[in-house]
């Protein structure tokens, strides 16, 4: 897979605030899921997808000239790839708030920016920097801390097949970055059939695996469409938008402040319960994301800026 810069104008204002909203949407996924408790998890997957394509339908950018069509093979990795990450994501994450404490569920999720930066540099430059590392050692030792009560106490418990979802859906979340990146791909033009594929894909596993039930309420039917338009219409979106910016693995950085914002959210909504393993392992998540993405050598960042530049 070839990694672009896109040739967009920067400006500090647009990447930024754009990545800034999906930021703050996103944060909002695990307090908005907790208010559909009656919905199984795949079938409120597929409700929020398709409110997600409705909703992106008319925001998304309008092409002004008639692309070059995708190859064969990138035309099947858009088209049917693509899709499958987004059902995997948002599948795996809502299962996961289902099997796991909501607060540990998302900051294991949100440990995706580490795995987006790994890969991101591992395709760059061929390695992966000390600095990379070490932060990622650090973040996932959050992660580790809120787990570690599970693994003394022995056995395995519902909660740790939410955590390997949680650990899923971060996987699948930093693959549709990866994609993101692709700048001939143009994801954003492309969103609602995406997630209309995804919405399909998501209801017909929701169809096998949970059957058929009533109705929800207009209440859960609200958050569902929610979820669509905000998390999953708008504010991806505004990421693919800051990851064509020109400085798209800066501006990308602010993802860090997701699990925080995450955690604030339940807390102060009380659905969470305040521990003193919460904030110790999301400052350890975000110090390990900040050191992940430190500058390289100059070298190093020179050959990756040849690289990205390249068609």
């Amino acid at each position: 897979m070839q990694l672009h810069r896109s040739h967009l104008t920067h400006s500090p204002w647009l990447g930024g605030g754009a990545a800034a909203l999906a930021v703050v949407l996103w944060a909002l996924v695990p307090l908005l899921a907790a208010q559909a408790g009656e919905l199984p998890p795949l079938r409120l997957s597929a409700l929020a997808l398709l409110a997600g394509a409705l909703g992106t339908l008319p925001m998304a950018r309008r092409r002004r000239h008639r692309d070059a069509p995708l190859r064969p093979l990138h035309g099947v990795l858009v088209y049917l790839g693509v899709p499958l990450l987004i059902t995997g994501a948002v599948g795996a994450c809502f299962a996961a708030f289902t099997l796991a404490p909501a607060e540990e569920a998302a900051l294991i999720l949100y440990t995706w920016p580490v795995l987006f930066l790994l890969a991101s540099q591992w395709l760059v430059l061929g390695r992966l920097s000390a600095s990379s590392l070490i932060g990622a050692g650090l973040a996932f030792s959050g992660a580790a801390l809120l787990v570690a009560p599970q693994a003394l106490a022995g056995g395995v418990s519902g909660a740790w097949g939410g955590y390997l979802l949680a650990t899923l859906g971060a996987l699948c979340w930093a693959l549709y970055s990866l994609a993101a990146r692709v700048s001939a791909w143009r994801l954003g033009e492309r969103m609602p059939h995406l997630l209309l594929i995804a919405s399909v894909l998501t209801g017909s596993a929701s169809l096998a695996l949970e059957g058929t039930i009533a109705l929800p309420s207009l209440e859960v039917l609200m958050v569902a469409v929610s979820l669509g338009l905000g998390p999953y219409g708008l504010a991806m979106l505004a990421w693919d938008r800051a990851m064509r910016d020109p400085l798209g693995h800066r501006v990308g950085n602010l993802a860090h402040a997701v699990p925080v914002l995450a955690t604030l959210f339940l807390v102060l909504a009380g659905v969470a319960t305040p521990d003193w393993r919460l904030p110790v392992a999301s400052a350890l998540v975000v110090a390990g994301s900040m050191t992940a993405c430190r500058e390289p050598a100059r070298g190093g960042h020179l050959l990756a800026s040849r690289r990205f530049r390249r068609s």
